[in-house]
């Protein structure tokens, strides 16, 4: 997408949420089943990423003070700065919730008001709150008074054509303290259908008055990151799908804005040997049981493209396989190609 557009004019520079500089500015977008502690390291470790976050965590899980919550904290000290992204309706228990994660070490606070997956919004979370911004607002006060670090919000453009709202709610959320929005140019009746508009970007930059903007939405390789920069004048750019299985995506971005050259991809012993390490990392860390994690691997390891042009046969094995002793069976033999 806009592979034509030309990123050598455009240079990234630093951006700063509530005093956490994030250099450069491209950040990885909170994604369920996918950026959790391992995939976060490994995007850290290819270079480039400025800003990790988690998955979206339940504030009232967190509030509950349950086993299962505190399993779900796996974030650690070489991922800083990180976002710990948290869902919720209830002021006090979001506000409760934040105050938890907070002392647990996170940098930010981030709050999902973009999920469109059905069982959260029938809960009221998520984009539901975009149809309601009364209620958006007093969740994002609370959570702001409730602790000492940042707290920005995730929001997409509206709950659908008729019901625009991120503008009107950025207005809000920066004037009871929010220190940065993340704006994904789609609604949430959308889901990731059609094309992102990003002029909805550009508009919640022009509104506000002193928070940083990071853009979101369709950007797939360093010129669409430069294109949305330019178009928006957005203070960020979030990658997601386009990071799963190359978290390269944001050391290439980096290097072609700020050097205005393209580095070479890299090779698939390069990239097989990255998918061993998701996932042996991922079997060290993951609060789930092997099986589960592993079958949570499959999605992920298969968007590492370790099949010559043309084949299948290692991604057929791969989503059938049941151990991690299986994965690397299937993936070491590739680090000798």
């Amino acid at each position: 997408m806009l592979a034509d557009f030309n990123p050598s004019t455009t240079t990234l520079k630093p951006m700063s949420i509530g005093g956490i500089v994030v250099d450069p500015p491209l950040t990885l977008a909170p994604m369920a089943g996918h950026t959790n502690h391992a995939f976060r390291v490994i995007c850290r470790e290819m270079g480039d990423c400025g800003l990790v976050c988690t998955e979206l965590i339940s504030g009232h899980i967190v509030q509950e003070r349950s086993a299962r919550s505190f399993k779900m904290f796996d974030w650690s000290d070489v991922e800083h700065p990180f976002a710990v992204q948290l869902f919720g309706s209830d002021p006090a228990m979001m506000a409760e919730a934040a105050r938890m994660v907070a002392d647990a070490g996170a940098d930010i606070i981030d709050i999902n008001m973009g999920c469109w997956v059905p069982k959260l919004v029938k809960k009221g979370a998520g984009a539901a709150l975009l149809r309601d911004v009364c209620t958006a607002t007093l969740v994002v006060g609370a959570v702001v008074r409730a602790v000492n670090i940042p707290v920005t919000v995730k929001v997409r453009s509206g709950w659908d054509a008729q019901q625009i709202t991120a503008v009107e709610f950025a207005h809000a959320a920066e004037d009871v303290g929010v220190q940065a929005v993340s704006v994904h140019g789609r609604t949430a009746a959308q889901g990731f259908s059609g094309t992102a508009d990003w002029n909805i970007i550009r508009q919640v930059k022009e509104a506000v008055k002193h928070i940083p903007v990071i853009g979101n939405g369709d950007v797939f390789c360093a010129a669409d990151a430069a294109k949305m920069l330019a178009m928006t004048g957005c203070d960020a750019v979030m990658i997601g799908r386009a990071a799963l299985g190359n978290p390269w995506i944001f050391r290439q971005t980096a290097h072609e804005l700020n050097m205005g050259e393209t580095l070479p991809a890299p090779t698939l012993t390069e990239r097989a040997a990255v998918a061993l390490r998701h996932a042996r990392l991922t079997i060290e860390s993951t609060y789930l049981n092997e099986r589960q994690a592993v079958y949570e691997l499959r999605g992920q390891i298969s968007k590492y493209h370790l099949d010559a042009p043309g084949t299948v046969a290692v991604r057929n094995r791969l989503v059938q396989a049941e151990t991690l002793a299986d994965i690397e069976f299937i993936l070491t033999p590739l680090l000798e190609e």
